[in-house]
């Protein structure tokens, strides 16, 4: 089917806008391209370093420019479930390089921190930055230029942004994105939601809230909920960068390990010694963007995206704005339903016929490019497919299923679940915000409410235990940004929010710092831009205000007379405690220049 006219209407504008930009990216890495095998300008002494610990046949291998040598970018570390796989992957990656006659090697590690971890602790003030600090440690393992081809092992919320960013500074490159796949189904999202809130309201002891924690987060592999680690697998998938039918496959599964060993083989046949030459950075398009944005609207994927993309694409030459982002979101069909939008979790979303159903649907339904480069060397029809292993243990893919496996959880596009994104775009005197609509129920997508103003989750989380929060509220939780502390995620006002909307107050979230893809069902205004740290108009919220957030016209408005309004002083808040402990004094030049939420929120000048 032809592109529907808003997806190609956008697409054009993101092409005219980045002309100058991407023409000279492109420009760039087919200057690098052209250069052919990096290790041929390396001097004898640069490669004996390059290859000293490698056996006999590797370095005889790599004596010369013939056999390509596959980088192994890796992200592992034991704490993060996501990630524990991932420490027997570079042996696999070796011998399926051996295998076609090739040599392997980890070029890098890059940190990789677990917001799970560090969710309303002070860490989690590293954790955006963490993304532009992985996008970094790549590329010094990448610089070393003895890699034909890279793989980049990563999966959870800023890890798979920051490869990507990496991947695609050295864009000339191939690259290959691996996933580890998610953890298997462990008690349901809601019932722990459920002892979450009991929790909060003093109804159970810590013990049974650990218990009900330690069952959902049980094994090796993603968090199960529809949050930013498994929004990344979506992307990388619908983008091109993952083999088809890769992205959520169970660990310590056969079939896991095989598709493994293929991501690594493919990567070397698109390497410029392969017959295949396929860089990064001609993968990542302007139209690939756009798909993962469509891709982004039509799951109901997570708003950290909403900056995470933006950078992704800056780092391709690409300029991809929050208006572009928002008009898709106006005609985009939501097709799934996974919590926290729905009951299910990502392998209810699979075994319903995961993204090879939902990527079919949205293709044949004109919301997709299908006209673009991938991994796999298709067009975007060959990512219709179920992956699934012969009787030899060899990868094969069969056509997607015709019908939904479970049409409460994966609608097909003539069922639509609603017929926008799950995403919005907000705008007003506040200035300007992203709001997840997906999780909300539509009685709520118009909230007015007074403003209670907080400067920090303690404050609010204070106020809710003194039972001062009796009545409707739109709780203004501001100096929350990134210039002024890293933009940490405020979950850990949900389960209160939660309380304060089920005892039946209207009840809305305006923060400058960030919710992500576990935000749920209170209506939360989030990424507000200007921060208040840069004297936005947040910082002149006063308790008392009527605040209007209304995600139908896409309002975001203090109801104060605008002559008084701006005629107010702007909030001053001492940010010093901010800027040490847990490494925050190594981070005050990321603190220092960072751009705003609705540019990526990166240091990089691109």
């Amino acid at each position: 089917m032809a592109i529907r006219d808003r997806v190609g209407e956008v697409t054009e504008r993101i092409v005219k806008r980045s002309h100058d930009s991407r023409s000279a990216y492109l420009e760039r890495i087919g200057k690098a391209a052209d250069q052919g095998p990096q290790r041929s300008r390396l001097s004898c002494g640069n490669l004996a370093h390059g290859f000293a610990a490698c056996g006999l046949s590797d370095k005889a291998a790599l004596s010369g420019d013939v056999v390509p040598n596959l980088g192994i970018i890796t992200a592992y570390n034991d704490m993060l479930s996501a990630h524990q796989p991932y420490e027997t992957y570079p042996d696999l990656i070796r011998q399926a390089a051996r295998e076609v006659g090739a040599v392997a090697q980890v070029a890098g590690g890059v940190p990789a921190m677990c917001d799970g971890v560090t969710q309303g602790q002070d860490g989690m003030e590293l954790s955006l930055f963490s993304r532009d600090v992985i996008a970094m440690a790549a590329a010094v393992g990448l610089s070393h230029q003895m890699f034909d081809a890279a793989v980049f092992l990563g999966i959870c919320d800023k890890i798979v942004p920051g490869l990507t960013i990496a991947a695609l500074s050295f864009g000339h490159l191939p690259a290959v994105f691996i996933p580890a796949g998610p953890m298997t189904t462990g008690i349901s999202n809601d019932e722990k939601a459920k002892v979450r809130q009991l929790y909060a309201e003093g109804k159970v002891g810590r013990d049974a809230l650990l218990e009900s924690e330690s069952k959902a987060y049980h094994s090796p592999g993603t968090c199960t909920f529809y949050g930013t680690a498994n929004s990344n697998q979506m992307l990388m998938e619908i983008m091109g960068l993952h083999m088809p039918g890769a992205s959520f496959v169970n660990p310590g599964t056969p079939l896991r390990e095989a598709l493994t060993k293929e991501a690594a083989k493919r990567a070397l046949a698109i390497s410029a010694l392969g017959n295949e030459f396929t860089p990064a950075g001609e993968i990542i398009n302007e139209k690939a963007i756009v798909n993962g944005v469509v891709g982004l609207h039509a799951t109901g994927g997570s708003t950290n995206h909403t900056m995470h993309l933006v950078a992704m694409a800056a780092a391709a030459g690409i300029r991809l704005t929050w208006d572009d982002i928002s008009d898709l979101s106006d005609v985009v069909p939501l097709l799934a339903r996974v919590y926290p939008n729905g009951k299910a979790d990502v392998n209810h979303f699979q075994a319903a016929g995961g993204l090879a159903f939902l990527i079919r649907e949205l293709l044949g339904d004109g919301y997709l490019h299908q006209d673009v480069k991938t991994v796999y060397g298709s067009d975007l029809s060959g990512y219709t497919v179920e992956a699934k292993l012969d009787a030899d243990g060899n990868v094969i893919r069969d056509p997607a299923p015709q019908i939904s496996g479970d049409e409460t959880v994966l609608a097909p596009a003539n069922k639509a679940f609603q017929p926008t994104g799950g995403l919005k775009m907000l705008t007003g005197n506040i200035g300007k915000a992203v709001i997840k609509i997906s999780a909300v129920a539509k009685e709520r997508h118009i909230i007015e409410a007074p403003a209670r103003v907080f400067h920090s989750q303690e404050d609010f989380l204070k106020a809710f235990s003194n039972k001062e929060l009796n009545g409707d509220v739109a709780a203004v939780v501001r100096f929350q940004g990134p210039k002024a502390c890293g933009m940490p995620e405020l979950h850990k006002l949900t389960p209160s929010l939660g309380i304060l909307q089920d005892r039946g107050h209207k009840v809305a979230l305006i923060t400058d710092g960030r919710m992500s893809g576990a935000s749920g069902k209170v209506p939360a205004a989030i990424h507000v831009t200007p921060e208040a740290a840069n004297g936005g108009p947040i910082a002149k919220i006063q308790d008392g205000d009527l605040i209007r957030i209304n995600a139908v016209t896409g309002e975001l408005a203090v109801l104060v007379d605008e002559a008084e309004f701006d005629s107010r002083p702007v909030a001053q808040e001492d940010l010093s405690h901010h800027q040490f402990g847990v490494g925050r004094d190594l981070f005050a030049a990321f603190r220092a220049n960072v751009g705003t939420a609705d540019a990526g929120a990166h240091v990089f000048d691109v």
